[in-house]
């Protein structure tokens, strides 16, 4: 019997543990940790038939004839050096499903802003058109939860990051899609080339490349390495000569191959990093050769994407707005962009590696008031007396930080309190998603 092995026991690995033991694998699911959660999954899967070892660390051994690694875990990490070293396949859990899936067209998403929107607008679109077509990856199901189920997807939709892509050396989408490219995850990739080839071999192994022509660093580094590739530019088809110019805005209408599909004003979501999503989902569209009425009807349905700059509520003319998933400074910057000024923000969390000038810069054109949460509110506090920015509160909690931006705005007169934290979220909470929900939780109590 053939031996795998899967380490994390989150979504992904539990669906991948499922998946390899339907297909007549023995299976054992690994966690460090030995939370009640896990030991309550710990007694499901022995239910099951999967061995699951908690507070373990992984180390490999002559049975095992693969390893199954959940996206959280270092693809460098000494255990998995050391058993590619020794001969054992070791593969992501998109990789699994991949293996499985492989003769369904896939759509694969990266970048490091805006693939959430992007895959999720893109799965809205193909679903208009009758197709069944779930956003996965990181958003949505876990990719092998797809390949576990009896009904098998017309079309795959996946956001993958860089850490999915590393693992999944074969996936090879039909169509490749790459939002943005700016400094993140430096602390496993280290450089900025790094992680930008990491997700240029998404690109490579697509059928058709699909890139942002507004994104600086896409602009100038990917052009000679993707010679075929279609090109996208909220600024029109000049924006982006001599490049091929695919899709683009012109006369308030979002073109491919100069053919009208559908009004930019059709999306309920402001901003130019909105409609260069739009650009995107509505390339990848075109290229699948959906139907132009089943676009603008996904696009004028799509309500937006939770944590993305969602409304919350609105509390005597305040508007709450939840930017959880902005996790980086690019991200946040465009946050702040992105709604009225003057506005109450609150960041704060797990700080990360990247520059934040321009982030300060536009705290210092936008933001009435910063409230810190977090192990990053000192650091951040400093950050901004440097810049001369000094109408900000250390708040540590997010009740306090709700309390508060409701007083300011009310006190002076600003229309927004902003959840955008420029930070990841493991210092207070599991993940951006739970900071999200509980910043929604607390607005919903208070002011509705």
């Amino acid at each position: 019997m053939k031996n795998a092995h899967v380490i994390g026991l989150g979504k992904s690995g539990i669906a991948a543990a499922r998946l390899l033991h339907r297909e007549g694998w023995q299976v054992v699911l690994s966690d460090r940790g030995s939370t009640p959660s896990l030991l309550r999954q710990q007694e499901t899967l022995r239910q099951d038939g999967i061995t699951v070892l908690l507070d373990y660390s992984f180390v490999p051994d002559s049975r095992t004839n693969l390893l199954v690694v959940s996206p959280g875990v270092p693809w460098d990490s000494s255990a998995l050096v050391t058993a590619r070293e020794n001969g054992l396949e070791v593969i992501g859990e998109t990789e699994l499903a991949w293996r499985f899936l492989q003769d369904r067209p896939w759509i694969g998403i990266t970048g490091t802003n805006g693939k959430t929107t992007t895959t999720a607008l893109t799965a809205a679109i193909f679903q208009a058109a009758g197709f069944y077509a779930p956003a996965c990856g990181n958003i949505g199901y876990a990719a092998c939860e797809l390949a576990l189920e009896t009904t098998v997807p017309d079309w795959v939709i996946a956001e993958l990051s860089s850490y999915q892509i590393e693992a999944s050396a074969t996936l090879s989408p039909q169509i490749g899609l790459w939002t943005t490219l700016t400094p993140d995850h430096l602390q496993r990739h280290r450089t900025v080339e790094n992680y930008a080839h990491i997700k240029a071999t998404l690109m490579h192994r697509s059928e058709l490349a699909v890139l942002n022509g507004d994104d600086p660093y896409l602009r100038q580094h990917m052009p000679a390495e993707f010679p075929d590739a279609h090109w996208t530019s909220v600024n029109g088809k000049r924006a982006i000569s001599p490049l091929r110019p695919c899709a683009y805005i012109e006369a308030g209408w979002v073109k491919f191959e100069a053919i009208p599909i559908v009004q930019v004003d059709a999306l309920r979501m402001g901003g130019d990093h909105n409609r260069q999503n739009l650009l995107l989902a509505v390339t990848a569209a075109c290229l699948a050769e959906l139907d132009a009425e089943a676009i603008a009807t996904g696009v004028a349905n799509f309500p937006g994407v939770p944590h993305r700059l969602e409304h919350i509520c609105t509390w005597q003319g305040i508007d709450f707005i939840n930017d959880s998933k902005a996790t980086n400074y690019d991200a946040a910057e465009v946050g702040l962009r992105s709604v009225s000024a003057p506005t109450v923000l609150i960041a704060g969390g797990e700080a990360k590696e990247g520059d934040d000038t321009a982030w300060v810069e536009r705290i210092q054109e936008r933001a009435a008031t910063v409230l810190l949460i977090g192990d990053a509110a000192p650091q951040f506090a400093q950050r901004l007396e440097t810049a001369g920015y000094r109408s900000y509160e250390i708040v540590e909690t997010m009740d306090r930080a709700v309390d508060r931006g409701a007083a300011i705005a009310a006190s002076l007169g600003t229309a927004v309190v902003l959840l955008s934290p420029a930070c990841a979220s493991f210092d207070q909470y599991p993940n951006f998603e739970q900071r999200g929900d509980h910043f929604r939780q607390l607005c919903q109590q208070r002011f509705q």
